[in-house]
């Protein structure tokens, strides 16, 4: 814990609502954050540093669930470490997102009746800057309805002037390092967007399709094939058999007749066919797949390519003109009609690959693409996680990590688009090449002229935790704030980003890796661990969270439900209940405030104090030894859930309680319990401070008087421990928790009050007899008291006199009827686990839900027979 004496003023106690309201504080609040600083970081200061990167998300994006959820975590975090003093730097920017932006403004555009290539490059980027400055980035503000501390003056956007350069340095670097090359290879196409993109930004999923088997060749010449895209056949240039498949020896070597085209195609032998897969034979289309590409490579195979951009037939022909899907019915018509059709499964359901951006069927494609040589990058990627240098939280995510980095393809970073950063380099009238640094003289002169294409996002925003510091420049905050301290992100971009981030991070700053640890979060689900999605329904807003709950509701809730690398499921009753959370915090507060607690001065010797009063700081101290463990291992869910029921059930529920007979009774223990209240709700609220900024700042800096909380020390555990008073207070716990749990089972409600005799002598909690009386509603033996029942616990007994406040006749006919009930219950499920005939016909979750069953029943039963006899004779 801290000295609140040297820490902050003594507090001016103003009078805090009766009701928090969210709305009314939560903008203003974060506003003076950001007008005073708090979030800033000072790349001069001799404080240590602790740096983290926000992912960037996309400047057409707006805060949805995932967002907020990711937020919270850094934002607690960063929060936390601040208060622990480190310079801390929360690094804020957006991505310009290539595809996505370039497909709204043309949005726009084709609102207008035009097309990009109405207006040419040039002026469709400016218009795309023009959009950007009016209508993107709407999500910095979502930021700050959210809370997020982050250094908003170090904004940064991955086509701003230093990020540019930060780009064409390592395309340049790469490039003569002979780790950048031009190359024509399959690669994934979109016909819609009309750019290659890369083997991660293609989502698969089942499709109806079609399978069709046909045959090729004459006569004895004959084999037969399946595909799922008939279309393709007119580009196919061999077909591929196992070397070793007997069935086709004799065609090894041969040409046979490709219908329709007037063409022969060789028969080849190669080992990637599988000749138990179907007829053990396959056509191979070298420019229209991957794998028939690499056999194309193999056995120098010419490559046809059949389409063009927008996956229109290009083949000589009656197909010519059609569009691929129009293709597919033709040919197979065409190949039907001449007898060539062996047979035809529909539906074919099969895995087929759409673009992650617009969901269109993707095409491979045989393309002159850019492409990075990733095998020694990836190594090195590797390698720092192999020996420590970089740790993946939770562990069990190292395994996916390794199995992308190790098995990594080279990288198609080239794009047929006009918005991103354009490739530096320059083609010569005669055939000349020249990659350009950003401090080298562009060619110029007749015939010279760039390269069109632009790379893909994800190149500028992996160097995005060294080039927004600086680099290539060697500033301050790039020495100061390099390597990250941690990465926060979702595993679903563990490829996508990290491994990008981890490739260049190693390759630009000389095996520093750009962060020390990569701590991996699920993704947000709704409350049954579905999938949040529009078309499904259960898409949420969070800004209507917000509205309704306030902030600080959403991100307690999002919190706790963070266990590393576990998706996360979410529902609007839980945030109402974290709104509730808020709504007790609040209230203790006041009622701290209205009965003078205070942070002024040194804590009372432990022997000046009750015995409640030091059981709740041995027990404060124990939770702040824990939350710090929790946060050293990303453990959000724990650490939330931890606060949430000490805050909950030990401050507020038992405490605040217990002070207030305290309080009632004066003298010097109420002025040590005042103190001793006040220190409890300074250190709960600093270490719910991360998690739930805005309610807070508000409760602290009216119950201590300091400038902001934001700024305030974090709490450190005084080692001070009383095993004794928790031992005491936690028997004084029972016997009210047990005595109400009679009261209840009697039907009393709970403001009833009964006469009781309590005989505590003996017992550790003998002094808390006023407590007890007042937790329990429990009135003093009266001369006309007769013990109905009688309750030991704890080593105490408890006495009550319910002759005047139940009918003890009608509960014991009440109990007799449940009783009965629960004993059939137990009969019925005794007899059918005891019949084998239906056990051995029963499936699992039945005999499942029997025993169940049965276990409830005995439950009921016990906890009935206790009731009756604890009532007293009818």
């Amino acid at each position: 814990m801290t000295d609140n004496a040297q820490q902050q003023p003594s507090a001016p106690h103003t009078e805090l609502p009766t009701q928090y309201a969210p709305a009314d504080v939560e903008g203003p609040l974060y506003e003076r954050w950001v007008e005073r600083g708090y979030f800033e970081a000072d790349a001069k200061s001799d404080k240590p540093a602790y740096t983290v990167v926000i992912p960037p998300p996309n400047v057409t994006g707006s805060l949805h669930l995932g967002h907020a959820f990711e937020h919270t975590l850094i934002d607690a975090l960063t929060r936390r470490k601040r208060m622990q003093g480190f310079e801390t730097l929360w690094q804020p920017g957006m991505d310009h997102a290539g595809i996505a932006t370039q497909n709204v403004v043309e949005r726009e555009l084709g609102k207008e009746g035009k097309s990009r290539h109405d207006l040419g490059r040039e002026a469709f980027v400016e218009r795309v800057w023009q959009w950007k400055g009016e209508s993107g980035g709407q999500i910095s503000g979502q930021m700050r309805r959210l809370g997020d501390g982050v250094a908003w003056s170090r904004e940064r956007f991955t086509m701003d002037e230093g990020l540019s350069q930060a780009v064409q340095t390592i395309f340049k670097r790469l490039y003569d390092d002979e780790l950048i090359y031009r190359a024509e290879r399959i690669i994934n196409w979109c016909p819609r967007c009309l750019t290659a993109i890369s083997d991660i930004e293609v989502e698969y999923q089942d499709d109806d399709g079609e399978l069709v088997s046909m045959k090729y060749g004459e006569g004895d010449d004959t084999i037969v094939v399946a595909t799922t895209r008939a279309e393709t056949m007119l580009g196919d240039t061999a077909v591929a058999v196992h070397p070793d498949d007997e069935r086709y020896k004799h065609l090894v070597g041969k040409e046979i007749l490709l219908p329709l085209t007037g063409r022969s195609i060789p028969v080849v032998a190669d080992t990637h066919v599988d000749p138990e897969f179907g007829t053990g034979a396959v056509k191979v289309t070298p420019a229209h797949d991957p794998n028939d590409f690499e056999i194309g490579q193999r056995h120098n195979l010419p490559s046809l390519t059949v389409m063009d951009e927008h996956a229109v037939i290009t083949a000589h022909g009656p197909f010519q003109g059609l569009d691929r899907l129009e293709a597919r019915s033709a040919i197979v018509a065409a190949l039907r009609a001449e007898g060539r059709i062996v047979a035809e499964k529909r539906p074919y359901v099969h895995s087929v690959g759409h673009c992650s951006r617009c969901k269109t069927t993707i095409e491979p494609r045989l393309s002159m693409q850019w492409w990075v040589k990733v095998g020694p990058l990836a190594k090195a990627a590797g390698d720092a996680v192999r020996d420590g240098r970089v740790k993946i939280h939770p562990q069990e995510m190292e395994k996916r990590y390794f199995d992308w980095v190790d098995n990594l393809h080279d990288w198609c970073i080239s794009r047929q688009l006009w918005w991103g950063h354009r490739i530096p380099v320059w083609y010569g009238p005669n055939g000349e090449v020249v990659c350009v640094g950003p401090d080298d003289e562009v060619p110029t002169g007749e015939g010279w002229h760039q390269d069109t294409d632009v790379l893909d996002t994800w190149f500028s925003s992996g160097l995005w935790p060294f080039s927004t510091l600086g680099w290539p420049e060697q500033t301050e905050s790039l020495a100061k704030f390099y390597p990250n301290s941690v990465l926060v992100t979702g595993y679903d971009i563990l490829f996508f980003w990290v491994a990008r981030m981890m490739m260049f991070g190693l390759y630009a700053m000389d095996g520093t890796p750009p962060f020390h640890t990569i701590a991996l979060h699920g993704m947000v689900r709704d409350q049954f661990g579905k999938k949040m999605s529009k078309s499904f329904g259960n898409a949420v807003n969070p800004l209507d969270w917000m509205d309704k709950y306030g902030s600080d509701a959403l991100r307690f809730t999002l919190a706790r439900g963070a266990n590393p690398g576990v998706d996360v499921p979410i529902g609007e009753d839980w945030v109402q209940g974290s709104r509730n959370f808020a709504n007790k915090i609040w209230n203790a507060t006041r009622f701290a405030l209205m009965n003078g607690a205070t942070v002024d001065g040194p804590l009372p010797e432990p022997s000046a104090m009750s015995a409640t009063d030091r059981w709740i700081l041995s027990r404060l101290n124990s939770v702040v030894a824990e939350v710090d463990a929790f946060y050293e291992d990303f453990q959000f869910a724990k650490l939330s859930d931890a606060l949430f029921h000490f805050a909950w059930d030990e401050v507020f529920d038992w405490y605040v309680e217990l002070s207030k007979t305290t309080f009632q009774a004066g003298g010097p223990a109420a002025e040590a319990g005042k103190r001793v209240l006040g220190e409890v709700l300074d250190v709960t609220l600093k270490l719910l401070h991360p998690v739930v900024p805005f309610v807070t700042e508000t409760l602290w800096t009216t119950l201590t008087g300091g400038e902001s909380i934001v700024v305030a020390d974090w709490p450190t555990d005084s080692s001070f421990r009383d095993t004794a008073a928790e031992r005491e207070i936690e028997s004084l716990q029972a016997v009210v928790t047990e005595v109400r749990r009679f009261r209840a089972d009697q039907g009393l409600q709970p403001g009833q009050r009964v006469p009781a005799r309590l005989e505590l002598d003996g017992t550790p909690f003998a002094a808390h007899e006023a407590a007890i009386r007042q937790l329990l509603r429990l009135q003093p033996e009266g001369e006309a008291f007769s013990a109905t029942a009688t309750l030991p616990v704890a080593g105490a007994t408890v006495a009550l006199d319910l002759s005047g406040t139940i009918d003890v006749a009608a509960e014991r006919k009440r109990l007799a009827k449940d009783l009965a009930a629960a004993e059939k219950e137990k009969a019925q499920a005794t007899a059918k686990l005891g019949n084998e005939a239906f056990l051995a016909k029963a499936p699992d979750n039945v005999v499942d839900k029997i025993r169940g069953r049965l276990a409830k029943a005995d439950e009921d039963i016990t906890r009935i027979q206790a009731q009756l006899g604890r009532l007293p004779a009818a």
